[in-house]
């Protein structure tokens, strides 16, 4: 048994895939399934139960994969301390984001980082089910860390910090009816067609969960993958929106209108894997952002 075989099969175990464990590890599917022939071998079982449809571990696989991702964290840590003691801190960080995301300068954040860190790898995803999937790659390993904007309810199995917070409110073609109030209720806007973000996306969540308690749920009319597009869409008459309060500066033709009558605030927040101490790269990054919010 060798570092590299549980690498190969802790890849195959979160993907459930020999295909996918192969893209993620950057090589050839022959090579992965040679890795874990080897190991069951090593071990004398059968780690997967193999069909033509799918891959899931087997009983003795299921209880191989907390120890192998501990035995790899602890190789991880040790190489890192004594490549850091000689070099400076090496290793690969995969980070997680939303894409446009304007409450964080992930440019500057990033160039930080490599400024000080140069030897790390930095790699930089998005995903199309938002902070949901965001959220998912990190339960799976698939990220390090990542900046989501999610519910506390479904931030389960992630330790998280909370690093901006931001009201709803609501956008409107400065020709509509609406436009000059002073605040709206939700209900004043329930019968509209609405402009938002995919279903998976956190702030899209929360607002339809918020007209389902009224008993009003809303009619999509466009859906659009980036927050900082939806003012075009509204701009243009297409709906009106609810969205975390976004700077309009030097946008003109869309009213933002505060909301009254409803606790409704979308929080930026950045996440680990719980239970699981970071590795020193994710370390270092987390420091670098700290408490004074330089780059938010």
């Amino acid at each position: 048994m060798d570092s590299r075989q549980l690498e190969y099969f802790v890849a195959v175990a979160e993907e459930l895939s020999f295909t996918r464990a192969a893209q993620r590890m950057f090589t050839v599917q022959s090579t992965v399934s040679a890795a874990v022939r080897a190991l069951e071998t090593d071990l004398k079982t059968t780690l997967f139960d193999r069909s033509t449809r799918r891959v899931v571990l087997s009983a003795a696989g299921q209880a191989l994969l907390p120890e192998a991702k501990a035995a790899l964290e602890a190789l991880d840590r040790a190489r890192a301390v004594v490549e850091e003691a000689s070099t400076g801190l090496r290793g690969n960080l995969r980070i997680g984001t939303l894409a446009r995301l304007s409450l964080v300068n992930m440019a500057e954040l990033l160039g930080a980082f490599h400024r000080k860190y140069p030897l790390v790898e930095v790699q930089v995803a998005t995903s199309p089910t938002g902070s949901t999937g965001l959220a998912d790659d990190v339960r799976h390993g698939r990220l390090d860390v990542a900046l989501l904007g999610l519910p506390k309810p479904e931030l389960s199995g992630l330790d998280v910090r909370e690093i901006a917070t931001v009201p709803f409110v609501v956008l409107l073609p400065t020709g509509h009816d609406l436009a000059r109030r002073e605040a709206l209720h939700l209900e004043d806007i329930a019968g509209e067609r609405f402009v938002d973000m995919p279903g998976g996306f956190g702030n899209r969540k929360m607002v339809d969960r918020a007209f389902e308690a009224i008993g009003r749920p809303r009619r999509i009319q466009v859906e659009v993958p980036e927050l900082t597009s939806i003012p075009d869409y509204v701009r243009a008459g297409l709906g009106v929106a609810v969205v975390p309060e976004p700077d309009l500066t030097g946008e003109p033709g869309v009213a933002k209108i505060p909301l009254k009558g409803v606790d409704l605030t979308w929080t930026l927040s950045v996440a680990t894997l719980a239970g699981r101490r970071p590795s020193r790269a994710v370390t270092a990054l987390l420091e670098l952002v700290g408490p004074d919010g330089r780059y938010f």
